[in-house]
């Protein structure tokens, strides 16, 4: 489903000083997106320096309301190596507004079409689905 949403070209560069760590934007942990009141665009809402962790970005996003986020996360691979991946989160809760949960859900693909080259993508719609060691860590232990 496509809603004419798309994403803002703030979105798309600052993804890529983000990817190679340089410019404004590569010194940051996350970024939270939302969508504009006359929801046409995606916008960055707010980011997260790389003394953020992943806590603080779960701790920004709203309990009643949709946002997506990205975020480079750092762990520990099977092998035991130090490692870090990006990963797009499209966080829906259940306890969100119909309209809004429609929206967002079919404004997806734009954002991560502006978001090239991360290949980790999670769907959250309530705390656990957004829990680090039982939904985030096994999903990026697959790809390390």
């Amino acid at each position: 489903m496509s809603t004419g949403v798309i994403a803002d070209d703030t979105v798309s560069s600052a993804f890529n000083d983000f990817k190679v760590k340089a410019g404004e934007y590569g010194k940051c942990r996350y970024f939270i997106y939302v969508l504009t009141k006359d929801q046409k665009s995606i916008v960055i809402e707010k980011t997260g320096d790389r003394s953020k962790t992943y806590d603080d970005f779960v701790e920004e996003l709203p309990e009643h309301e949709c946002r997506y986020g990205l975020i480079d996360v750092e762990f520990e691979s099977s092998d035991g190596r130090e490692t870090s991946k990006m990963v797009f989160i499209s966080w829906v809760p259940d306890t969100s507004k119909i309209r809004e949960k429609m929206v967002y859900s079919g404004s997806k693909e734009a954002i991560k079409t502006a978001l090239n080259g991360c290949g980790i993508h999670i769907n959250a719609t309530d705390q656990s689905e957004l829990d680090f060691e039982t939904s985030i860590l096994p999903v990026l232990k697959k790809y390390a």
